[in-house]
């Protein structure tokens, strides 16, 4: 006679991360304490959703105070001062530097100086055309500056906003993960130095619908995103393997077509028209593609240390090749892992190491681009102290970056950090992003390390990958170890979605 099998929970619980993360319980203890057992949730305006965008928009309003002393003055007087108060932006400087102060069209009109065209990808140039139409064009140019840099650090605010929400509705039983984002130094250290928050929000936005099995959503929205800057196109490539692995290529295949349309209907009306008028066509469209190439090693990475260090240092052209040839080999090491991880692993997983494998490897590093990796490494591995020991690599490499353009622009002064100071800086970012590949690649090696899954779940930002089965696997992952099946949390079903209650689905 055979035991029954034990009933479970057609109920997920959402996970409270003050009951299952130390470092999270003890910061709570500064607004009364972790969240108690007989708790009532979803009962009150304060969703976990809500919560985590007013945070996150609080945090930005402190970066933009961060940024005062630059407002006043320091974008405008001394050589650099912008430099030893960490407020540089390049949001005013570009604003004249640009063409946007003689109303002069990116990628149709030719600019002044050393830089012929607008170096940045098309949805990116809207985004700063938009700023600047709601920019008043009147009084001091300094006036205008401070203007634009304060139009665009609303638009970028939303952005902000958006990115936090996305994360903490990607992982449905996980919302407290977003204040990981909202809290992030970084992220409002950095928020408004460039324009990248508007293609990490769309990247989100894109995750939160992969999340949903909404694959058409996700690939217009990559696309977009793609248009915005680069980086987001790289996703593309994980999502290729784990739909190998799953045998969800319908899904795989929507995503890429869709992702194709979208960028396409966002770059082909700049390309047409300069035909149309008879410029040339690929020198302003194509100038961020091309200034990508040929920029020679910059700032913020190992090809730097290298080339400062060496009678003979690497040429742009070498560099490029090495980079690229890097990233293949990062990749392809990804696939390997994919196919023979013990189980599949999960989605946000393989996203933080492939963008994270660009980052290393890439011949510039410049300091907002650790706004690409947050919303990765908190879907990736929502464990307060790891991201808050990556956090402070970062933020000691914020100050490594203007401390050194002190001193390298302050004369015989020397104010700020030597070039071998600035060298430890870069070598403390690459450390504190290589911890965290380590540990994501742990989790995926070990999966009852992993945050997530030692809940209860399998792949909640998956989407059609939550819960499948494999069709195609290699060594390992053809025979899982005794291991990759046991889990000390409450167990479930892996290829059953589970719902969630009423009273839980009103606090997501």
């Amino acid at each position: 006679m055979h035991e029954p099998e034990p009933v479970r929970s057609a109920v997920a619980e959402p996970v409270q991360p003050t009951r299952e993360d130390e470092v999270a319980a003890a910061g709570s203890e500064l607004i009364g304490g972790p969240l108690g057992r007989h708790a009532l949730l979803g009962t009150s305006w304060w969703t976990p959703v809500r919560v985590v965008a007013l945070v996150a928009i609080g945090m930005f309003a402190l970066g933009l105070v961060q940024k005062a002393p630059c407002y006043h003055s320091g974008w405008f007087f001394g050589a650099s001062s912008q430099y030893t108060h960490a407020c540089y932006s390049d949001i005013p400087h570009l604003y004249q530097g640009r063409g946007f102060a003689d109303h002069l069209v990116p990628y149709f009109d030719k600019l002044p100086g050393d830089m012929d065209y607008l170096e940045y990808p098309v949805l990116t140039g809207l985004f700063m055309e938009v700023a600047s139409w709601l920019t008043p064009h009147s009084g001091t140019i300094q006036h205008q500056e401070q203007w634009y840099w304060f139009v665009n650090a609303g638009m970028l605010m939303v952005c902000a906003a958006i990115i936090a929400v996305c994360v903490a509705r990607t992982h449905r039983r996980r919302p407290w993960d977003g204040l990981l984002v909202a809290l992030a130094p970084a992220l409002a250290l950095t928020a408004t130095i460039n324009w990248d928050l508007l293609a990490v929000a769309l990247t989100a936005a894109a995750m939160l619908m992969w999340s949903r099995g909404r694959a058409l959503a996700f690939g217009v929205l990559l696309g977009l995103a793609t248009a915005a800057k680069l980086y987001p196109a790289l996703l593309l490539g994980p999502l290729l393997v784990l739909c190998w692995r799953a045998g969800k290529w319908r899904a795989f295949f929507q995503a890429a077509s869709g992702a194709v349309v979208a960028w396409l209907v966002v770059n082909l009306p700049v390309m047409i028209t300069h035909d149309a008028t008879g410029l040339n066509i690929r020198e302003g469209w194509a100038k961020f593609y091309t200034f990508s190439k040929e920029r020679g090693v910059d700032f913020g990475s190992f090809w730097l240390i290298w080339a400062q260090n060496s009678s003979s240092p690497p040429t742009t052209e070498f560099v490029n090749t090495a980079a690229t040839v890097l990233v293949v080999l990062c990749f392809l090491g990804i696939a390997a892992l994919t196919f023979t991880a013990p189980r599949r692993p999960r989605f946000a997983q393989l996203a933080f190491l492939i963008v994270a494998a660009f980052v290393l490897t890439n011949k510039v590093y410049s300091p907002q681009y650790v706004l690409w990796l947050v919303p990765l490494v908190v879907l990736a591995r929502p464990k307060w102290r790891d991201f808050l020991i990556w956090q402070a690599c970062e933020v000691a490499y914020f100050l490594g970056i203007w401390l050194y353009l002190a001193y390298t622009t302050s004369g015989d002064a020397h104010k700020g950090l030597p070039t071998q100071g600035y060298h430890w800086a870069i070598i403390v970012h690459l450390v504190g992003t290589l911890y965290l590949c380590a540990v994501v690649v742990r989790d995926i090696l070990m999966p009852e390390r992993d945050v997530v899954r030692r809940s209860g779940d399998d792949d909640p930002s998956g989407g059609v990958l939550d819960g499948a089965e494999d069709v195609f696997a290699l060594g390992a992952g053809v025979h899982p170890p005794r291991h990759a099946d046991y889990f000390e949390g409450p167990q479930v079903d892996w290829g059953r979605p589970e719902t969630l209650a009423p009273e839980d689905r009103r606090s997501l």
